[in-house]
């Protein structure tokens, strides 16, 4: 185990931990709105960078470079959702990261990184409705003072059928994060290889 921890976080690594980091944290300045949810769900690509580094230097990386990923948001731009936005970002970027960089480290190649992939992006899109239902949403429901109805009305405007907050778990932040997992996962695989010897220099 101290072996593997001194192997990850050599100077060359950190170096590349932090670069992959800030890439992540200035991709998750590009949001694109989304037609079937809410404006507070937003997608970016900054889980590409992630993934990049998840599979180049593990799972313990890919952890690292979420942290990272979210501090360099927050200096550019601060916070909108009184912290809440960046630790369900943190969160769940490692449900969708860790799983399947975990799978892939057990032996590399297409078929795991494709495995890998699709386990992080139903980990995440699981575990994105949990917390979003149980703890995210009324956490920032009561930072701003506001009731979870008026969130759900939120998602109401856009979509008649949200009436409820599991109904707005269902129908706008579960697709949202299959929507970002397999963007991420298909960019990804499109690119690894490509990069893949400056990510292993």
């Amino acid at each position: 185990m101290e072996q593997h921890k001194t192997k990850l976080m050599t100077t060359r690594n950190m170096a590349k931990m932090g670069i992959l980091g800030a890439v992540a944290g200035v991709l998750m300045l590009l949001e694109i709105p989304l037609p079937f949810a809410p404006a507070f769900y937003e997608i970016d690509l900054s889980e590409v960078a992630v993934f990049l580094g998840t599979f180049a230097m593990g799972p313990v990386a890919g952890i690292i470079i979420e942290a990272v990923k979210i501090l360099v948001n927050l200096v550019i731009t601060g916070t909108a959702t009184a912290g809440v936005g960046e630790f369900a970002n943190f969160l769940i970027g490692c449900c969708l990261v860790v799983p399947a960089g975990i799978i892939y480290k057990r032996k590399k190649n297409i078929k795991n990184a494709i495995i890998g992939m699709l386990v992080g992006i139903v980990s995440m899109t699981v575990a994105g409705a949990l917390l979003n239902y149980f703890l995210l949403i009324p956490t920032y429901a009561k930072a701003f003072g506001m009731p979870v109805e008026a969130i759900v009305e939120m998602g109401t405007k856009i979509n008649p059928n949200i009436n409820s907050l599991w109904d707005l778990i269902l129908l706008a932040n579960v697709p949202f994060n299959l929507l970002k997992g397999v963007l991420s996962g298909f960019i990804t695989f499109l690119i690894y290889k490509r990069l893949s010897p400056i990510l292993h220099k």
